[in-house]
């Protein structure tokens, strides 16, 4: 049992002991008297030391350390895609829009554009003349972050009056705006960097180099998979792409890979990255719920959704993984499930939540 500072209760009766053992003739257990009055500050002064103390035996292993804890660590142990180390940080969104206007018109660099409804500000990156139709100009958010992507059809607004301009600019695509790094998935990457040091490229490295990438947050590597010499790195980017359930964007793809040549051993023949293929697997029917109604059966989506998040590309879809992530759920007591093991033809194929069926 790992050890835990003694109750406020118990470090007293200690103190008070400690007062009658080393002054003979004292008693600091008479209520109200000044040596209990003394033993009971003393006692509790005492408990807090030990709460100290054991909230930072808790920062002195990266598995239990808090948040500026676990970024001293993971600076000592990581190193990033853009050279940084620890915590990856936020990224700012950049893309392109297009711009209506008189033609001739000028849009000059680091104008100001809005997001309706929101504080997300952007400014233009080059010069932009309109031409006899829309004309594109590139684009960067003033923000880092996930809050600075657009999709392609919004509308953003001119920050200040440009005369032969319209006030309207539309979206082509403005993306790769990353959150910085959570605790979470900053510790298990310094425990995979602990547990599985650098090996000279084998199939780990090139785990954490595709994980060292902001956005990336899993990642597979299938030696041999295309031949001798060859290795194929997949990964996904749950929270950058969640509009695509995950997937990466072959720009994403372009970027993991670019970073990967970068750092692997020039002996490997090829190196493959790309995206996984969504493998939708449909769960059910199930049937004998004790408690079906709308709740129970989003709470078995949600842990389904969870479970699939530990498969791989090309692991099998166990029966006995699937009951199991259902019996998980909040309230559900009992069900029987109508489910086949299967598993998808190549390591290209990503499993992931179908249709669940109930009965």
């Amino acid at each position: 049992m790992p050890w835990s500072t003694p109750d406020l209760k118990t470090v007293r009766s200690l103190v008070r002991d400690a007062i009658r053992g080393n002054l003979p003739g004292a008693d600091a257990s008479v209520p109200n008297s000044v040596l209990r009055v003394i033993s009971d500050a003393m006692g509790a002064l005492c408990h807090l030391t030990l709460q100290f103390v054991e909230w930072l035996s808790l920062q002195l292993l990266p598995d239990s350390a808090e948040h500026e804890f676990l970024d001293r660590h993971a600076d000592i142990w990581l190193k990033n895609a853009d050279g940084t180390t620890g915590r990856k940080g936020a990224t700012l969104a950049q893309g392109m829009v297009t711009f209506t206007g008189t033609a001739g018109a000028v849009v000059p660099l680091s104008t100001q554009l809005g997001y309706s409804g929101t504080t997300s500000a952007y400014e233009t990156t080059e010069v932009v003349t309109i031409g006899s139709g829309p004309t594109n100009g590139t684009v960067r958010a003033l923000d880092p972050g996930i809050i600075g992507n657009r999709l392609e059809g919004d509308t953003l607004t001119v920050g200040s009056v440009l005369a032969g301009v319209d006030n309207a600019v539309t979206v082509v695509d403005i993306s790769g705006g990353v959150d910085e790094e959570n605790d979470d998935d900053l510790r298990a990457r310094v425990l995979l960097r602990i547990q599985q040091p650098p090996m000279g490229g084998d199939a780990r490295d090139f785990v954490a180099w595709t994980l060292a990438v902001p956005g990336v947050t899993r990642a597979w590597a299938f030696p041999l998979e295309q031949g001798v010499g060859t290795i194929t790195v997949r990964f996904m980017m749950d929270d950058l792409r969640s509009a695509y359930g995950g997937f990466p964007q072959p720009g994403d793809v372009d970027t993991v890979k670019t970073y990967i040549d970068s750092v692997r051993p020039v002996a490997v023949k090829d190196c493959f990255v790309v995206a996984p293929i969504p493998w939708p697997v449909d769960v059910g029917p199930i049937t004998q719920l004790v408690t079906d109604d709308s709740t129970t059966r989003a709470n078995i989506v949600a842990a389904l959704k969870d479970e699939m998040l530990t498969f791989a590309p090309g692991d099998t879809v166990y029966r006995s993984r699937i009951d199991e992530a259902i019996s998980s759920a909040d309230g559900e007591e009992h069900h029987e499930l109508t489910f086949t093991t299967i598993g998808p033809p190549t390591n290209g194929y990503l499993p992931v939540l179908g249709n669940v069926i109930y009965e």
